[in-house]
């Protein structure tokens, strides 16, 4: 499974709704699991690899991989956090983002049953980086404009390489 980088056009498409949980749906998402296990990543979204349906993985160390299927942000705090961010998507580049601390999710698990999580710290940051896949949207996208600049020379400088 090959995770798409910047310069895809998917990337920067919104996702589709989940019709249906069906058995098909579900390898998706374990392959994303599998991909994001070999890229040693925490979180991999459908667009990233693809698939544009509303659809993320989340696999944080020490916790249970997660299933985030058709999710709907409820609720963040206005309480900030500063943290820096990677992307599978934009291999080698880091940068402080800043995002909600706590965020209230909505999503379908991988029975087909709806669930609500209140999420804070790396959880957090994680759902709230791939719900903005979902949208086509890239960290990058919430740094300042001088930053983004910084980091797309570095991009192309690379691929020149």
């Amino acid at each position: 499974m090959d995770i798409l980088t910047l310069g895809n056009e998917l990337l920067r498409q919104k996702a589709e709704s989940v019709e249906k949980i069906d058995a098909d749906l579900i390898k998706t998402a374990r392959m994303m699991l599998d991909a994001l296990e070999k890229a040693k990543g925490i979180g991999l979204a459908g667009p990233q690899i693809g698939f544009m349906k509303r659809l993320f993985v989340i696999h944080i160390e020490g916790d249970i991989p997660r299933m985030f299927i058709n999710p709907s942000i409820i609720e963040t705090s206005q309480d900030t956090m500063k943290y820096e961010e990677g992307c599978l998507s934009l291999p080698g580049i880091w940068a402080d983002v800043v995002r909600p601390r706590i965020v209230k999710v909505q999503a379908w698990n991988e029975r087909g049953r709806p669930f609500t999580l209140e999420a804070e710290g790396i959880l957090a940051r994680a759902i709230l980086h791939e719900y903005d896949h979902l949208e086509g949207v890239l960290f990058i996208d919430r740094l300042s404009e001088l930053k983004r600049k910084r980091i797309l020379a570095k991009l192309e400088k690379q691929a020149k390489a």
